[in-house]
């Protein structure tokens, strides 16, 4: 019970936060609050594995894919399919850490279609096979 209402004080700090951002600033945070960016954000890490495109993405939160990408760019820092890359990527590296699954299943899980592409990803982004991550990590 205690730990579910820390939760709650914590999430509700965090949401004053957010809302207390002056305009001008960026960030992951400041993304949350926009009314473009925050849908896209939220849609992205509800469903990771999911195909998006980026037709797909601003489609579903009614918005253009100019004014998603040049919106989502100035806050986050990076476009929403590169986010949406790392993101899955993130996940993956937690998932590698602390477990035992095999390389294809987690590739699958996190949205990729097939282990090779998986991989290459992975690689370009850490400059180590998911493989070599995982037993870098001493699993």
């Amino acid at each position: 019970m205690l730990t579910r209402m820390a939760e709650l004080m914590f999430i509700e700090a965090v949401r004053r936060h957010v809302e207390q951002l002056p305009p001008q600033d960026s960030g992951w945070l400041a993304g949350l609050n926009d009314s473009v960016v925050g849908p896209a954000l939220s849609a992205i890490h509800e469903k990771p594995a999911h195909s998006w495109t980026l037709a797909e993405l601003s489609k579903s939160i009614a918005t253009s894919r100019t004014v998603l990408t040049d919106r989502f760019t100035k806050l986050v820092g990076v476009p929403p399919m590169q986010y949406l890359k790392r993101w899955r990527l993130q996940l993956a590296a937690e998932q590698l850490s602390g477990g035992s699954a095999k390389v294809s299943t987690i590739a699958s899980r996190v949205g990729y279609e097939s282990e090779a592409a998986f991989s290459r990803a992975f690689k370009k982004e850490t400059e180590l096979s998911p493989a070599a991550w995982r037993n870098a990590r001493g699993q």
